[in-house]
């Protein structure tokens, strides 16, 4: 059952990033272009997207559990750092140039588009190269 129920879950949000058009990085890069050829309907987008996502966690929050699991996941620290600040700068700088991120990435391997390959090649070579650095730097335990 949960097998069927994460394949749904998937299936939805993959139609809805393609209906969307966050599966076509043109659209995406016409949105981070401000100065030139920008096109707000991705903001339009995103706000559809916390309209349905913070009630979603408000009610779902309040149950003493998931129905598919013993407990939720749920971060453990609000601390900013300083990974947090890489991380989330580089995923920024790589969806800018890229037009991708993963989660349009993987809906966008059905048009067949070699760049799409691509860059989930680059993505892969990127986590791996972030599993062999925290291996070598560890995080720091705050004091």
């Amino acid at each position: 059952m949960r097998l069927l129920s994460a394949f749904a879950i998937g299936l939805i949000f993959g139609l809805g990033i393609t209906i969307s058009g966050m599966i076509n990085p043109a659209k995406v890069l016409n949105f981070f272009d401000i100065a030139g050829t920008w096109d707000p309907s991705l903001a339009f987008v995103m706000a559809g997207a916390l309209g349905v996502a913070i009630p979603g966690y408000w009610l779902v929050l309040r149950r003493p559990a998931p129905a598919m699991a013993a407990g939720f996941q749920l971060p453990d620290t609000r601390v900013i750092d300083r990974r947090l600040i890489l991380g989330s700068a580089t995923f920024g700088v790589g969806w800018g140039i890229a037009g991708f991120c993963p989660g349009g990435a993987l809906p966008a391997l059905g048009t067949g588009d070699p760049t799409v390959f691509l860059f989930l090649a680059a993505l892969t070579g990127g986590l791996l190269l972030a599993r062999v650095l925290q291996g070598r730097f560890p995080a720091r335990k705050p004091a």
